[in-house]
């Protein structure tokens, strides 16, 4: 018996109409590595394609299809200057950070064991991008050689850690990278234990010189990390955050080690400030600082993924 429902289980995707926007949503599930499913907001730019695609994430993990839902709703003005600039976009959602994970487990590998997959270790948040762009090279309407990716906060930090083991991304943006743990950052007394948790906050640390931060990450581990980039990636610093220095420190590194990089810091006193959210009467008003941080962020793609190789 044919099944009786119209979607196609191992293919779900269900379109919506974004507010205030000529450009519909698709809302996918992309199988992960291990046979979970993360959720995306794909949009496609008017006209032909194929497009250049971006992948837009936004600090941890966690929430689901209903952050995605909220992000294209009501913090997409960035999205929607990259649509009319000819880009395909994608708000993406993955599971959670677990907390200095990446430290103890190496690269994740895949094996074959009674002809069923073997994994080394569970798949962490970072290896959900990897599997979220080898999906979205395949579908119709993007071109497969031509994928971006821009992280802020913590997707920031992602950047690093994807392009030092997968090279399948053109190029990079680190909005505000709290990159503590790939530079493997050792604590001082400014970080503080949840005690309800037992968790340390390492974000609290004040590490705003560039300085500071040289003498407090494990140089010969995040050397060895960054050695194996090949993306070019653009940091972009805010001149008021508490973790300047991180961010400074990983551009600092991509320079010494030959690796292309770009960076601008912007004055700016909202965390995130890249990605435009609407304001209390339900608009987006961006200001004269997140209008050139964005006219950067496409410039700098428009060198990398509007030419073809």
């Amino acid at each position: 018996m044919p099944p009786s429902h119209a979607t196609d289980p191992r293919h779900v995707a269900i379109t919506e109409p974004v507010r205030d926007s000529a450009i519909p949503v698709q809302l996918i599930y992309v199988e992960m590595i291990d046979g979970v499913y993360a959720p995306i907001g794909l949009r496609l730019p008017a006209g032909d394609g194929p497009f250049p695609l971006v992948l837009f994430a936004s600090g941890n993990g966690g929430g689901g299809m209903a952050v995605v839902q909220d992000f294209t709703q009501n913090r997409s003005w960035t999205q929607e200057r990259f649509l009319a600039a000819g880009y395909a976009v994608a708000w993406m959602r993955y599971r959670a950070e677990v907390d200095y994970a990446y430290d103890r487990v190496g690269k994740l590998v895949e094996d074959r064991r009674q002809n069923r997959q073997l994994l080394n270790r569970g798949p962490l948040e970072y290896d959900d991008v990897i599997a979220i762009a080898e999906c979205v090279k395949t579908l119709p309407g993007i071109a497969a050689d031509r994928i971006g990716y821009m992280g802020m906060s913590h997707g920031g930090e992602m950047a690093f850690k994807i392009a030092s083991e997968y090279h399948g991304i053109r190029a990079m943006i680190a909005c505000e990278p709290a990159a503590h743990e790939f530079l493997r950052l050792k604590p001082d007394a400014t970080a503080h234990v949840n005690p309800s948790t037992g968790l340390l906050n390492v974000e609290r640390m004040l590490m705003r010189e560039p300085e500071k931060v040289r003498g407090r990450i494990t140089a010969d581990i995040a050397t060895q990390r960054m050695r194996t980039i090949e993306t070019p990636i653009f940091v972009q610093g805010r001149n008021s955050d508490e973790l300047q220095g991180i961010f400074r420190v990983c551009y600092d590194l991509l320079v010494e080690l030959g690796k292309p990089a770009q960076w601008s810091s912007y004055d700016h006193d909202v965390h995130g400030f890249v990605y435009v959210r609407r304001n209390e009467q339900g608009v987006y008003e961006p200001d004269a600082v997140q209008i050139r941080a964005v006219d950067d962020s496409i410039a700098f793609f428009d060198k990398y993924l509007k030419s073809r190789r």
